[in-house]
C-alpha cells in the first residue's frame, strides 16, 4: 500500500506539503485508477495493478498532522500485517528541492504526519519515499514554507520529482525496497 501525505482541499492542492498526495494521484492516473472516498473511510483510495501486482493507493483526508488516524484504518482495511509493506510518500525539508530518497524505517525528522503514523501504528518500520523541498529561505518559518506554493523554478523540479517518486513506488512494489534504494538514492550526476 502506498499512502501519499497532504492536506485535503483546493487551498492546499499546489503546496509543497501535498507532494505525497500528488504522487499517489499520478500513480492512479498511470494505472487507470480513480481515487475516491469510500464509506467509513477517512481517505481517498483506489486499487490498481502494476506489473500484475495489486497496489492500494491512498490520500488521507485527515490533514497531514492527523495522518495516522487514516493510515491505521487503511492498514486494517487492506490487511497490511507487516508494516514494512506500507510505503509513505511525503515532503522533506532536509533534502534539496527535487531530490528523492527511499528508506525503510527511521525517525520522523520532525514531520508531524510521520509522527502521527508512527504513533497510531506503534511502529516506525514503514518504508518512506521522501521528496525534497529544501529549507525555507531566510528567516521564513518551516510551516509557511511547506504550506506555501513552490516558486516557478522549484515547480519544474518538483514536477520531475513527483514522476520519479511514482517510479520509485513501482520499483518498490515490483523489485523491492533494496532495488529502489540503489536506483533512487545514488548521487545525481549534477550534484
Amino acid at each position: 500500500m502506498a499512502v501519499g501525505l497532504g492536506n485535503p482541499g483546493r487551498e492546499f492542492g499546489d503546496t509543497r506539503h501535498n507532494l505525497g498526495a500528488d504522487v499517489v494521484s499520478r500513480l492512479a492516473d498511470r494505472h487507470g485508477g480513480r481515487l475516491r472516498l469510500s464509506r467509513g473511510s477517512r481517505a481517498l483510495s483506489a486499487e490498481v495493478r502494476v506489473d500484475g501486482r495489486r497496489l492500494a493507493l491512498a490520500f488521507p483526508q485527515t490533514y497531514v498532522n492527523e495522518s495516522g488516524v487514516a493510515v491505521a484504518a487503511l492498514v486494517r482495511r487492506y490487511g497490511v500485517t507487516d508494516v514494512s509493506r506500507l510505503l509513505v510518500v511525503h515532503d522533506e525539508l532536509d533534502l534539496p528541492v527535487g531530490r528523492i530518497r527511499v528508506k525503510l524505517g527511521g525517525g520522523t525528522a520532525g514531520h508531524n504526519g510521520l509522527k502521527s503514523i508512527q504513533s497510531h501504528l506503534h511502529d516506525g518500520g514503514f518504508a518512506r519515499i521522501r521528496i525534497g523541498i529544501g529549507k525555507p529561505p531566510g528567516r521564513r518559518e518551516g510551516v509557511d514554507h511547506v504550506l506555501g506554493p513552490p516558486r516557478r523554478a522549484e515547480r519544474a523540479e518538483l514536477d520531475v520529482a513527483v514522476e520519479e517518486a511514482a517510479d520509485a513506488v513501482e520499483v518498490v512494489l515490483v523489485e523491492g525496497i533494496d532495488a529502489a534504494m540503489r536506483r533512487f538514492n545514488s548521487p545525481r550526476e549534477d550534484a
